[in-house]
């Protein structure tokens, strides 16, 4: 099971941030209560006036070469779930840079 689904134009992730963390990290995959999988971020910033959802863009974005303004957070922007979209002409490439970052036995 994966966070990562293709959409027309890109494709759609579910993450589950921690604010106010020790260390910014991606923590792996986890199977939700609702048996979905979401990947676990942590970051460092507090949980106000958007600055976890920029934190965790910008981790993801260095972490997988990816530009900032290809996410977008289009549900869950106040919430510690979320469903970033990323923007990209590439979605298998991309997918498969993601997957094998989050799940190197895939």
């Amino acid at each position: 099971m994966s966070p990562v689904r293709r959409v027309p134009g890109g494709l759609r992730l579910a993450v589950k941030v921690t604010p106010n963390a020790s260390a910014d990290r991606v923590r792996g995959v986890v199977i939700d209560p609702a048996g979905l999988a979401v990947l676990q971020v942590s970051v460092t910033v507090v949980p106000e006036d958007g600055k976890a959802n920029a934190a965790v863009i910008a981790l993801l974005a260095k972490r997988w070469k990816l530009a900032k303004s290809a996410f977008e957070v289009i549900r869950g922007a106040t919430d510690r779930r979320k469903i970033l979209e990323i923007q990209t002409d590439d979605p298998e490439g991309v997918r498969a840079r993601i997957l094998s970052d989050i799940d190197p036995s895939s």
